[in-house]
């Protein structure tokens, strides 16, 4: 990937941040002209608002950059995204360590575009290092969310199971990781026959990745992610518009993926297995069929009430399998229900834990990302709604509420008992442009996830 960064010159043009509350004061320090200029121009400093200021000779002497002053990361993103080529440097005189850290973030995130089949051939702008930012950290976590927004972003034609399984060989031989990635229909069926009866009906066969990094005696961390890389909600088929964005469905793999890739990178002590599931959930003679009874890899069986509700069985068997490495944590990411879309819309992460003190610990770093995160609860007394008349459950419940919450306790029943359990009920997708964070894929939760593995298991 091509560094938006460059290093430290004094040819550099100056970004200024600015805030509407200390315009007044940094104008004071700067030549009389500035001041006139943003008068002229009524440059207020209204968070995603740019302003050039011209040199005596006509040239851009610096740009004032407004934000807001409680998200941090997101100071660059916007220039990053309006600026003509060039090279510019943070005006860092206001700044702490963090903020410049956060800012060069927000300024690779911003620089990001998905070129893949329109090349625009626009030269983008280049920032200077910073002072004390740490050049790897940022490139690590600019690299991991191209890597989750640029799978997302391809079309299913382009991205079926066997490629979502190269993209996981290719950086688990970066990394150095062993990488298992089962491909056989016969194998499929035996280890994980939920995967199999989701994908059966694809001309492209579902494939379970495996990937292992780090070292014995590290604390056992295990990622799940739903890689439905497109979903015509089966027999139970989506209307045109319901299946519009989904290539999207494999979200979830693809923030595990870059999330995985981001924890190898930085190194984090611990002893990392990725789990991926993808399939296609395709129609045809060997679709799984609604009252179908499927048995998950723990001997479960589950009465198949909704087709389209394809995701959670994919995940059961690969929480199954994540309960047999003896883990210390198990996270899960998925674009798994619209009910989690409806109770928190669009732009935040819903998510449900098993350990109160591990969805606490996710507050703080989402906040500080402007990743934001809601905890959804666990009800078990929803869990009636689940029941079967000829299985141990139904993979949905046919009332119509509480969507996302059942969906959870389904998974809940398959996920290691006495571990804590974080599962992420996540759009993947923004359906707006903001500064940083463009209209398309979306890597949702990463950056508060790290944080919290961060806390966890790096705080020493």
């Amino acid at each position: 990937m091509e560094s938006h960064f460059v290093a430290s010159t004094d040819a550099a043009i100056s970004l200024v941040p600015v805030t509407t509350e200390s315009l007044p004061d940094i104008l004071s320090a700067r030549p009389e002209r500035w001041r006139n200029w943003a008068e002229h121009r009524d440059f207020e400093g209204r968070p995603g608002t740019l302003l050039r200021v011209p040199s005596v000779e006509g040239r851009t002497e610096g740009v004032l950059v407004g934000y807001d002053a409680a998200q941090p990361v997101w100071m660059l993103a916007h220039a990053a995204q309006r600026l003509e080529a060039g090279v510019y440097r943070l005006d860092e005189e206001r700044l702490g360590a963090e903020a410049r850290l956060s800012a060069a973030v927000g300024w690779g995130l911003g620089c990001y575009r998905f070129q893949r089949y329109r090349n625009t051939e626009r030269a983008l702008p280049r920032l200077a290092w910073p002072d004390g930012v740490d050049a790897r950290r940022v490139e690590a976590m600019v690299a991991a969310h191209a890597l989750v927004r640029d799978l997302i972003n391809t079309p299913a034609r382009d991205l079926m199971p066997e490629d979502l399984a190269g993209a996981a060989t290719e950086i688990a031989a970066e990394f150095g990781a062993e990488i298992e990635a089962l491909d056989g229909p016969g194998a499929i069926a035996d280890a994980y026959p939920c995967i199999h009866a989701v994908g059966s009906a694809s001309a492209h066969p579902p494939r379970v990745i495996e990937v292992n990094w780090g070292e014995a005696g590290q604390p056992r961390v295990v990622l799940v992610g739903k890689g439905v890389c497109f979903d015509s909600g089966g027999l139970n088929l989506k209307p045109g518009n319901g299946m519009r964005l989904m290539k999207k469905d494999m979200g979830g793999a693809a923030i595990a993926l870059g999330l995985g890739r981001l924890i190898m990178e930085l190194g984090l002590p611990l002893r990392l297995t990725l789990l991926l599931g993808a399939a296609e959930n395709a129609v045809g003679s060997r679709s799984f069929r609604p009252g179908d009874v499927l048995t998950a890899r723990n001997g479960k069986t589950v009465e198949i009430d909704n087709t389209d509700a394809e995701g959670r069985l994919l995940l059961a068997d690969l929480l199954v399998r994540a309960g047999e490495f003896d883990p210390d944590l198990v996270i899960d990411f998925a674009t798994l229900t619209g009910a989690a879309r409806v109770a928190v819309g669009t732009e935040i992460s819903a998510f449900f834990s098993t350990d109160p003190d591990l969805a606490r610990g996710l507050i703080g770093p989402a906040e500080a990302w402007d990743d934001p995160v809601w905890e959804l609860p666990l009800h078990e007394g929803y869990r009636h709604m689940l029941k079967s008349d000829i299985a141990d459950t139904v993979n949905s419940s046919s009332g119509g509420f509480a969507g996302a919450i059942t969906a959870a306790l389904f998974l809940k029943d398959f996920a290691p008992q006495d571990v804590p359990w974080l599962h992420f009920d996540v759009m993947a997708w923004n359906n707006r442009n903001r500064p940083g964070r463009p209209k398309g894929g979306e890597a949702m939760g990463l950056r508060a996830v790290l944080g919290l593995l961060e806390s966890r298991f790096a705080s020493g």
